[in-house]
């Protein structure tokens, strides 16, 4: 089961309505993606107008969760699909809720930069911060490609680069409670800044979450909760 699987109904008009709403997905990824790209320039830049510009777009995720959402409703109580058709649907409507709650984490994130852009001890630790996000936005960039091409080896490697992320922080979180007992006085804005680092794990997460749907739609195995070794044999029982 891949992408060229979509579209083999008698029906032309159920085609398209499953064509159309797995497009609609990727226009929302597309729009979460600038969202955390922007949330993190912002951070970097110390740029509240771009910050204000994340916060403000959210309802634009919202929007398009909801009009989703509402589109796969109508297919299943107008096609009863079953089957493959039936797994489509259901990825689309998880998918569309981890990207609204990746948005979230956007925004929260925005939120913080607003509240911490002058703040000079909180800046040394941007850098982690970038480096985390770099891997952050590979990684939902590499779920909603697999998403798109319904590629179960890309999304296991995807959802393999999790680890990495996890990684990185734990590493932030080491380095942070290290300064926060050795200064009290570095305790609030320090707990902003692992707290941006935890929005980010958690965006990892929810891109795993994608990798692990298009797992589910192509093979019709549910993966959630597996072992590193599972996935990766996964991957390799693909060809």
């Amino acid at each position: 089961m891949n992408k060229s699987d979509i579209g083999k109904h008698i029906s032309q008009q159920f085609n398209t309505e499953l064509e159309d709403v797995r497009n609609r997905v990727l226009t929302m990824g597309g729009l979460v993606e600038k969202q955390l790209t922007d949330a993190i320039k912002a951070l970097m830049e110390r740029d509240k107008g771009l910050s204000e510009t994340v916060i403000q777009n959210d309802y634009k995720v919202n929007e398009m969760e909801v009009s989703i959402d509402e589109e796969c409703t109508q297919i299943i109580a107008r096609r009863q699909p079953a089957a493959s058709d039936l797994r489509l649907v259901m990825a689309v409507i998880k998918t569309i809720t981890d990207l609204e709650r990746i948005g979230d984490e956007a925004e929260r994130f925005a939120k913080m930069t607003m509240q911490h852009s002058n703040e000079q001890a909180a800046s040394r630790h941007f850098g982690s911060i970038e480096a985390m996000g770099g891997l952050v936005r590979q990684m939902l960039h590499g779920a909603l490609d697999a998403f798109a091409r319904m590629d179960v080896d890309a999304a296991s490697k995807t959802w393999l680069a999790d680890k990495k992320i996890d990684k990185q922080y734990e590493s932030i979180t080491r380095e942070l409670i290290t300064y926060m007992m050795e200064d009290p006085r570095s305790i609030p804005w320090a707990l902003d800044v692992l707290w941006a680092a935890r929005a980010l794990e958690r965006i990892g997460d929810r891109s795993a979450n994608i990798c692990e749907y298009v797992i589910y739609f192509v093979k019709g195995k549910d993966v959630r909760h597996t072992t590193s070794e599972q996935m990766k044999l996964e991957a390799s029982e693909n060809n």
